[in-house]
């Protein structure tokens, strides 16, 4: 019989159970969109310079006696920003639109959210859960964490020394992550990714797996209070998934708010600069050179990489969502990474 772990056991954390470098998970997933926006325009406008300054030949043709080249440019820009600023709130108003309805689905809608509270009031045995986002995972998470010592005190009298070692790696590995999650939970605010952030370091998917994978294994050898002791445990973990799942679409519904009101405040400085540059510059208006560099170099460049925010800003937000999607797909004991299984299918 296999390890209850086994070599392809994947990691807790996010950063663990992805092939991903960390400087690169911390840019798609972490770090503030502001920072991946700012540092995507300033390599923009650098790249503008050396290509300015390697060849400045062809630019200071094309807009020296004539600005065609300049004005074909912003008019593109002008074009890109309406639609692009367009189709970024149609999108957000769509996926809003499921927030809306008759007073009949709004019911439903309480009803069903009221019952899975009560649903998770009951195995947490208080009689009102909390409110917070945080503080509500990060209960289910000490429940976990106590049902995990309820299943190794409960197995410590069977005999079965291989079953006991299994169950004690296995709490061992859950109440670890547990505790580490929600230590990470506190204090944690919705709107901010630090919660999702947490909660994507709880793999709880593998955590079912394993559990249901060691007491069929083990079902002869299970005494009574073991098994309903795995019961719990199963359960738990089972309430964290739709919880994790709700918390994340309110969050991506969040985002999408966040994104389609910055881009519109980032879309009328842009298409004022694009506008201006069309109508008023000439390359003539500024001559000389500042820190070497042609001065008109530096005036389209920077026009340019303003005119480009509102797609930067698109891009930063666009990352983070698609990327915990592709990491969030599947609900449940699914998992959807390359792993090393063939000794469970012999």
């Amino acid at each position: 019989m296999s390890d209850s772990g086994g070599s392809s056991q994947p990691g807790d954390t996010m950063r663990e159970r992805v092939d991903e470098s960390r400087t690169k998970l911390w840019i798609l997933m972490e770090a503030n969109r502001w920072v991946v926006a700012g540092g995507v325009l300033l390599a923009f406008f650098l790249s503008l310079l050396i290509l300015g300054i390697l060849d400045p030949s062809p630019l200071q043709q094309y807009i020296g006696p004539s600005d065609d080249a300049v004005d074909t440019v912003f008019q593109g820009f002008i074009g890109a920003i309406i639609t692009g600023v367009t189709l970024v709130v149609t999108l957000n108003q769509l996926v809003l639109s499921q927030e809306l309805g008759p007073v009949g689905d709004q019911r439903n809608r309480m009803k069903g959210a009221m019952e899975f509270r009560q649903d998770v009031e009951r195995i947490l045995d208080v009689p009102t859960a909390p409110p917070e986002p945080g503080s509500f995972m990060q209960a289910l998470m000490n429940e976990t964490e106590d049902r995990a010592d309820a299943l190794a005190d409960a197995v410590e009298e069977s005999r079965d020394e291989e079953l006991k070692e299994e169950i004690r790696s296995y709490v061992d590995g859950l109440s670890g992550n547990a505790e580490e999650v929600s230590e990470t939970l506190k204090g944690t605010q919705f709107g901010t990714f630090d919660l999702l952030s947490a909660i994507l370091n709880f793999n709880y998917s593998w955590k079912i797996f394993l559990a249901r994978k060691i007491r069929n294994e083990h079902a002869d050898a299970l005494t009574d209070e073991v098994d309903e002791a795995f019961d719990d445990i199963i359960e738990s973990l089972e309430f964290f998934g739709p919880s994790r799942e709700h918390f994340k679409t309110l969050y991506f519904q969040w985002e999408l708010v966040n994104l389609s009101r910055t881009m519109l405040y980032t879309a009328v400085p842009a298409l004022v600069v694009t506008v201006a540059m069309i109508i008023y510059f000439d390359a003539r208006a500024v001559p000389g050179n500042t820190i070497g560099i042609s001065n008109d170099i530096l005036v389209v460049s920077l026009a340019c990489t303003i005119a480009v925010v509102p797609f930067v800003i698109l891009l930063s937000y666009i990352l983070r969502i698609a990327t915990v999607a592709k990491r969030t797909l599947s609900i449940g004991p699914f998992i959807l990474r390359a792993t090393e299984r063939s000794d469970e299918l012999d």
